[in-house]
Order: structure tokens, then C-alpha cells, then sequence
């Protein structure tokens, strides 16, 4: 949740409030932030966001109220559990003209009231709100642990396709970021589109000057072009304006499919998995380090899986394997904390902070060297209804029936590699997958 500093003359800034109740807090600049793109840098601001705001934010009849100080207090009382008079404070933000991170904050926190209170609606309605009118980072929405909660609701997912479409009702920030992922990953759809649209308008073009030579053949005379030649140039122009048009569309149908995959791809790299010693880590830390394979059924089938993976286990160690089982089930009835929202404050002290950058995202909390050292053969999935949601949209993508038992085996990447009906064949995998210290594992970080 979005902290705002209160220091006079100087910009709001925002935290994670999860740590709200901490003696520090790491402030950060929400339209500074893009997950997406790794290359580009988290510019964060010095100011320090410390308990001590509360204290600076006296009562109403002290100080003259303003949009900060709304804020300010509302975040104040959310630290102290009262989230309705909180939401009362940021309401009177929004009514008292705040300039645009005034405004971005008090709806941004307000959306986590919401989905703290289970107001998904409202929720959406908030960020839809931020992300249109005051350039809210759609990153922002999918790294915030306080809104765990409201990514496992089906208006989060409407949000999402929102924003991957882009329009007027939602900006475009989140597609633009998308498609500069998209070229980096298919470099010649441009250049394919281009000669798509060159090519068909010459054969247009052909076609408006033949259609009168056919004319006059039709007609017939001494100076008439010969009729078959012309009919068969006819034809060839209107069957490349058809496949022109063809690729172009199917260019274009191609394009959306992937910015689907890698909007996907982005949702998983933010799911929390609990290893062996306890500690909690997103996927996306766990990168060019494993190559997790998902194992979503039921209960006995994912049991069996794993008993029949132990034979094979020194094998698929050496080739960076990690076990992540999702019970189907088991996430349809999330827990709610009754202090803070979002994840539980262990979790949340485990993730890293949303105002990090993206290459601090995967190394933040301590050395890779010792991160491989915790990873064992199993990993637990911490919320449960996030992961069976990304698996039910990743098996509609594929044509496969929501609900059925599959295994997706990622890329030391994080990209999909490949995915199944059933549960793998374990003999399979060792033959398929290269070992860590080979050189195709290296190819594929």
C-alpha cells in the first residue's frame, strides 16, 4: 500500500504497507516504477517515511486539512486497524483538489482498503481510476502484497485484460510495455506488417488499372488486350491482396496471443512459492537458478507424481528441477488476516519492496550462492487460489479444460517450456532437459 511522506515542500512518497507498522519504512515513487521493462531503473526518492509522519500529521483543528495530510492520517489509522475511518480520510483527499500524486496515492491506498475488505468492485473502480487519469505503473498492482487478495478476484482479472488491451478507460501504459517485450521477442513482425500493407497496396493498385484492360478485352476490337492474359493477371492481383490481408491479420491475431502469454508470464513470475527452510520467495528470484515444473490436479494424483519423481531424483537435481504442487481446491477459500492486508507480515517481510527495481527484485533479499543453497526437490505454494487462477487461464490458452490435471514445465527463464494433460513421465524429462553445467542450460538463461 502506497505510503505518503509528509515533509513540507518536498513530493509524496510511497511504501509498502506492509511495513506501515515498522520503525522504517523504504519509500518509493509509483510513476518512476516499471516491472515490466528490466532494463529500466526504480527511481527512488531519499525522502524517509518513518512512524514519526503520523506525529507530524496532528489533528485537523491544529493544521489546515489538506490532501497530504488526508492521506496521511488515513494511512495513520489503517496502521491502526481502523480502515473505514481510513477510507474516510482518503475520500476527503480526493475532495479537496489534490494535484496528481496527491490523487494517485489516496485512490491507490483506498483500493487496498477495498480489498481488504473483500470490495472487489470498488477496488477495480479505484485503480481503473488511478491507472487512467494518473498513470498508475500496472506493475505496481501485480508486485503489491496488500493486494494479494484482490489479484485472487475475478475483477482483478477483468482489470488485467483491460490493460493489456488498452483504450481510453484504462491508458495504455501497461500494453505499450507488453508490446516493447513482444519485439524483443519477434523482431520481424514489423518488418512482416510492412511489406504485408506495401504489398497488397501495389497489387490494389494493379488491380484498379487491370480491371478496364478487362473491360476491353471483354468488349473486343483490333487494340483489345488478349483476354485470358489480362483475366489471369486479374486474378493474380485479387489472390495477393487476399493473402496480404491474410498475414496482416494473422500477424496481427499472433501478436495478441503473445502479449496474452507474456502478461501471463508476468502474473507468474510475481506467485510466492515457501521452500524447504521456511523462507519465502517470488518465482522471479528463483530465475537461471531451477527450472520449476507445476504439478495442478488432485490431491492423490500430484501425490503419486511426486512419489514417482523421488526415483528419479538425483537426476532431475542436476538438472535444476523443483517440484511446485497445486492442489485443486484448495485455494477457493482465502484466508483473511485480521491485522494488515494482503499476505501475512512474515510473507510479507520475505517479499522484496515494490519500489525496488526489477534486477533488485531478484536478488534482494540475500546472495544467489546462498538462495541455491536453500532450494531442495519441493516448493510450497503460498497463496494457493493466485496460483490455481494462473493455471486455469494458462490451460484455456492452450485449449485444454479448465480444472484437468496438467504439469507446466518452465525455462530457466521463467517462460513455459512445454505443458501436458496428466502428470509427466519423469524418465522423459531426464532425457529432455540438459544438465545445470551444460552448455544448452547456459543458452537458455
Amino acid at each position: 500500500m502506497a505510503v505518503a511522506a509528509l515533509v513540507s515542500q518536498q513530493p509524496l512518497c510511497f511504501s509498502n504497507s506492509i511495513a506501515i507498522g515498522r520503525t522504517r519504512h523504504k519509500p518509493w515513487l509509483p510513476t518512476k516504477t516499471i516491472i515490466l521493462n528490466p532494463q529500466k531503473k526504480a527511481h527512488l526518492c531519499p525522502i524517509s517515511c518513518s512512524s514519526s509522519s503520523s506525529s507530524t500529521s496532528q489533528s485537523p483543528e491544529t493544521n489546515a486539512e489538506t490532501a497530504e495530510s488526508c492521506v496521511n492520517l488515513g494511512l495513520s489509522l489503517f496502521s491502526k486497524g481502523r480502515v473505514k475511518d481510513a477510507l474516510v480520510q482518503f475520500d476527503t483527499a480526493l475532495s479537496l483538489d489534490p494535484n496528481p500524486v496527491e490523487a494517485q496515492a489516496a485512490l491507490y491506498n483506498k483500493a487496498c482498503c477495498h480489498a481488504y475488505c473483500g470490495e472487489g468492485k470498488k477496488a477495480a473502480d479505484c485503480l481503473r481510476t488511478a491507472l487512467r487519469d494518473y498513470n498508475l505503473k500496472f506493475g505496481t498492482i501485480l508486485n503489491d502484497p496488500d493486494l494479494a487478495s484482490f489479484r485472487a478476484l475475478p475483477e482483478f482479472k477483468e482489470l488485467q485484460e483491460e490493460a493489456r488491451l488498452g483504450g481510453e478507460d484504462i491508458g495504455y501504459s501497461f500494453r505499450r510495455d507488453l508490446k516493447l517485450i513482444g519485439e524483443v521477442q519477434a523482431p520481424f513482425r514489423g518488418v512482416r506488417r510492412f511489406f504485408s500493407v506495401a504489398l497488397s497496396a501495389a497489387a490494389g493498385i494493379s488491380l484498379f488499372f487491370t480491371v478496364p484492360r478487362l473491360l476491353r478485352a471483354i468488349k473486343g476490337g483490333d487494340d483489345a488486350p488478349d483476354l485470358i492474359e489480362t483475366a489471369e493477371n486479374l486474378a493474380i492481383n485479387i489472390g495477393g491482396i487476399i493473402v496480404f490481408i491474410a498475414l496482416f491479420l494473422w500477424d496481427n491475431k499472433k501478436e495478441e496471443e503473445q502479449l496474452a502469454q507474456i502478461s501471463r508470464d508476468e502474473t507468474l513470475s510475481r506467485l510466492p512459492l515457501r521452500l524447504s527452510t521456511n523462507r519465502i520467495v517470488e518465482l522471479v528470484q528463483l530465475r537461471d537458478t531451477v527450472r520449476p515444473v507445476i504439478l495442478a490436479g488432485r490431491k492423490e494424483t500430484v501425490s503419486l507424481a511426486i512419489q514417482k519423481a523421488e526415483r528419479f531424483r538425483t537426476d532431475l537435481l542436476r538438472r535444476g528441477v523443483l517440484l511446485v504442487p497445486v492442489i485443486w481446491g484448495e485455494g477457493r477459500a482465502p484466508q483473511v488476516e485480521k491485522k494488515g492486508f494482503g499476505l501475512a507480515p512474515k510473507v510479507a517481510a520475505a517479499l522484496p519492496s515494490i519500489g525496488e527495481d526489477f534486477e533488485k527484485r531478484a536478488q534482494s533479499i540475500t546472495a544467489k550462492s546462498k538462495l541455491k543453497s536453500e532450494i531442495r526437490f519441493k516448493a510450497e505454494v503460498v497463496s494457493p487460489s493466485e496460483w490455481e487462477r494462473w493455471i486455469r487461464d494458462q490451460q484455456k490458452s492452450e485449449g485444454v479444460t479448465p480444472g484437468e490435471d496438467v504439469y507446466i514445465i518452465l525455462r530457466l527463464d521463467g517462460r513455459v517450456r512445454r505443458s501436458g494433460k496428466g502428470m509427466p513421465d519423469w524418465q522423459q524429462i531426464v532425457q529432455e532437459l540438459p544438465p545445470m553445467e551444460a552448455l544448452l542450460s547456459k543458452l537458455e538463461r
